[in-house]
Formats: structure tokens, sequence, C-alpha cells
């Protein structure tokens, strides 16, 4: 009795996955264009609109590999290009993705897909690089939760012109205010956990110009070798060596050096 209560229970749950996969595939058709390196899916969306998007994504690849010193490896080829879904509007995009009404994306960074739709302001300009650039660093070095929350969010936010030149003006105001936050400190935030949205917006600006900082004085290859340590396993504060640096104090001491020239 239990064996055939098993064996029914097991038909009616592939019955299920596969009137719910035949459901869903009529209520999203999707048509696609594909690079060498994105997989475009739209529905209703302009053409020309997807042919920017390719353009554009495309350009970030190339352009975030090289400021991070990655030009030797091929990440996105075949199978594993990454994803970019957009919806035709914003309420297509909030009730098909259940994301709340401010949200403007949603970036599944270890599948590599990117949400977004047609209307999204800055998409371009800030939010596909930001996104591509989390998700090429991390693909690059790993998800060791030992790599600090400013260096993943400050490699995203270099690769955002805008951001990068405005950092550092922040930083500095902040060093004449006496409100900056040094790095052993910085190390030890979650900007998830913080309310202060003067806190948060320090957190980024700091971020964004600790990193500049760093490919500005050492290179891009130079950090690319110390994001080869951190995905080879090194301690974060042991690959500081490729900064000639023992530890975070001393990196501290070089970036607020560098603000004041």
């Amino acid at each position: 009795m239990k064996y055939k209560f098993f064996v029914a229970f097991i038909v009616l749950f592939f019955a299920l996955c596969v009137v719910s996969h035949d459901v869903s595939a009529k209520e999203k058709k999707w048509r696609q264009k594909k690079s060498e390196h994105f997989i475009v899916y739209f529905q209703d969306v302009p053409n020309d609109f997807i042919e920017e998007i390719i353009d554009e994504a495309e350009r970030h690849y190339i352009k975030i590999t090289q400021n991070l010193g990655f030009t030797r490896y091929d990440f996105w080829i075949w199978d594993n290009r990454a994803k970019i879904y957009i919806y035709d509007d914003k309420d297509d995009f909030i009730n098909t993705t259940n994301q709340p009404q401010w949200s403007g994306g949603v970036v599944h960074y270890q599948q590599k897909i990117i949400k977004t739709y047609p209307q999204m302001a800055g998409f371009f300009d800030s939010l596909l690089p930001h996104e591509l650039g989390h998700i090429i660093f991390r693909e690059f070095v790993g998800n060791d939760t030992r790599i600090p929350l400013w260096l993943d969010e400050g490699v995203a936010s270099y690769q955002e012109r805008t951001k990068r030149i405005a950092a550092d003006r922040v930083v500095k105001r902040a060093l004449k205010m006496e409100s900056f936050i040094g790095l052993e400190e910085l190390t030890k935030m979650d900007v998830r956990k913080v309310t202060d949205r003067k806190q948060v917006e320090l957190f980024y600006a700091e971020s964004v110009s600790v990193v500049n900082f760093i490919i500005s004085k050492y290179g891009r290859g130079i950090f690319g070798w110390f994001c080869r340590d951190l995905r080879d396993g090194d301690d974060f504060k042991s690959a500081l060596w490729r900064f000639h640096c023992r530890d975070l104090e001393a990196l501290n001491k070089k970036w607020v050096k560098y603000l004041k020239e």
C-alpha cells in the first residue's frame, strides 16, 4: 500500500512539474539575441534597443576585464554566456519578478543573470556596468566571505565613471570633517545593515576611492595579481603584500596620503 502511494506521489509530482513548465512557457515566450558574451531575452521591446543593450554590454565587458587586469581570461563564451532579461515595462518587471516598487533591476550573481526593463534610468551608465562589475569580480575571485564588502562594492562602483570621479571629493570632505571611516572599520562594516543614509553614501564613496587609489598607484596588472591571490585562497590581509603593505593600517596610511596630496 505504501509503495503504491509512493509511486502515485512521484507520478503526480512529475505531472505537476510538466504542467508548471508548460504554463510558464506559455506565459513568457522569450525572444533572444546572442552576442559573444551575452544572451539577451526580450518580448515586445524594440529591436534597436536590444541591439544597443548588446553593444553596451560587450563594451562594458571588455572595459571591466581590462580595468581589473583580467584580459587573459575568457569567461563567458558559448553556454557560459551571461543572460540579460529585458521586461516590457516596469509593471511587467515588478509583477513577474516580485521586486519592490522602487526596484530598477535584479541580479543573480552566481547564475550571471540581470533582469530589468527599458525605462530604467541610468541603465547603460550605472546599473549595467555596476552589476557586470560584481559578476565578473566574483566569478574570478570566488565567493570567499573573507573578502570585505568594500572591495566588492568598490570594484563594482569603479566601473561607473561618474561615481569614480566624485568619490575622492566626498572622501576628502569626510577627512576634513573628521567623519572619515578608516579601512579597519570599513572592513568590519556591513553596509546592508546600516540605516544612516550619510554613512551608506560614505561607505560607497570610500570603497570606490580606495579601489581607484590602488589601481592608479599600482596598476591594473598588480591589481589583477592581487585578485588571483584571493582566487587561489590567500587571506585578504596576506594578499596586501602586492601593494607593499603588511596590513590594512599600512594601506590606509598610503590611501590617506594620496588623498591629501
